[in-house]
């Protein structure tokens, strides 16, 4: 029996977007709930990887996040889901995507993890091989909400009036092009989507720059630039988007683990498959470097393999605080991508950065349990 070296830490998170003011409390009771799941295992001796899956199986219950029931609907107005679950200890990992009748996938992805000598399972496939495991199938019905349905009728309604989606990067400022592609060096073809003015140019974007990111005056002791909060974070104008959940761990053994999971972009064409459920872009965990999860618009994170590149810089000796707001200053300074990441090392330090407009978040540690909505 091995001997308890490390004091345990959880970290969550319920999606980077412009998160509106009234859904601020449902968003900060969701992630405490999942840290109460999580770190109760942690605080029993439990695993870091059984911790993630309780928190992120938690997150994908409730309705408030882009994970399981009440996800976004792609085009034809069904739930398509996509999870990863990674052992640091190991390197042990599973994935399904594009699941439209389980109501877990975090539990399939972990199905995977233990049960199979593949990595990554999709669509029927996915799903055949949960039920054979024990897990029971579901009528996609059951996932779909009211409330998704009239948000997919009013995206096709701005898609039709060629207006760009919001959903990350916060309101457009008047005056400005909201396109993207028309900002020479900051050209993204597959992300449109995250439309914004950008006023910083390439060049300036240095180490440790994170747009929207707001350092905290009194940093945590080892190492989380943090600013607890109980408001929202203020929109002069309502969003109808939510986004993808996830959840790091260490364990009393030293042993990391990271899951995360999406239903995916609103409106998006059935089969696609962001960075969430992928090795090394939306999660990724290894006891030699940190674990990771990752939230955003996923194209830009997939194509600069986001999650490795930040666990990647822990390896080398950046503190992960350090190493979180590095990586989405690259991902911005790069293809001006919108996003949120939660990074923990082996050691204990941990790190938090967005450039969205809001990222539900919480950590569990011996110094207790807090939540925000913003870093």
């Amino acid at each position: 029996m091995s001997v308890p070296t490390r004091f345990p830490t959880l970290l969550v998170h319920g999606g980077a977007w412009a998160i509106p003011p009234e859904m601020a409390e449902d968003h900060q009771r969701g992630v405490a709930r999942a840290l109460e799941a999580g770190y109760r295992i942690l605080t029993s001796g439990g695993s870091a990887t059984d911790a993630v899956e309780a928190a992120v199986t938690i997150l994908e219950d409730d309705p408030t996040f882009d994970a399981g029931r009440g996800s976004f609907l792609t085009s034809e107005g069904k739930v398509q889901l996509d999870a990863l679950l990674m052992d640091g200890a190991t390197l042990r990992a599973g994935g399904v995507a594009c699941v439209e009748r389980l109501r877990n996938p975090i539990q399939a992805a972990r199905l995977v993890l233990d049960k199979s000598p593949h990595v990554y399972f999709v669509a029927q496939g996915a799903e055949n091989f949960a039920a054979s495991h024990g897990m029971p199938l579901i009528d996609n019905s059951e996932l779909v909400l009211d409330r998704e349905k009239l948000r997919l009728e009013e995206a096709r309604s701005r898609l039709a009036q060629g207006l760009a989606d919001t959903t990350f990067s916060g309101p457009e400022e008047p005056g400005v092009p909201s396109n993207r592609s028309s900002f020479e060096g900051w050209r993204d073809d597959k992300s449109p989507e995250t439309a914004h003015p950008l006023t910083t140019a390439v060049s300036e974007v240095g180490p440790g720059f994170s747009p929207g990111i707001h350092s905290a005056s009194s940093p945590d002791r080892r190492g989380a630039s943090m600013a607890p909060s109980s408001d929202a974070v203020k929109q002069p104008q309502p969003f109808d988007s939510h986004d993808t959940v996830g959840a790091v761990a260490l364990d009393q053994h030293g042993n990391l683990a990271a899951g995360t999971s999406t239903g995916g972009t609103l409106n998006k064409t059935p089969g696609r498959v962001g960075d969430s459920s992928l090795i090394g872009c939306g999660c990724y965990a290894d006891n030699h470097s940190a674990a990771v999860s990752l939230t955003g618009w996923g194209e830009p994170i997939m194509k600069l393999v986001l999650g490795k590149w930040a666990t990647d810089r822990v390896a080398q000796g950046v503190t992960p605080e350090l190493a979180a707001q590095q990586a989405i200053s690259y991902l911005f300074a790069r293809l001006g991508g919108h996003g949120g990441i939660i990074l923990l090392g082996p050691d204990g330090q941990f790190g938090l950065a967005h450039n969205t407009p809001g990222m539900a978040w919480g950590i569990a540690d011996h110094q207790g349990l807090r939540t925000g909505l913003h870093i």
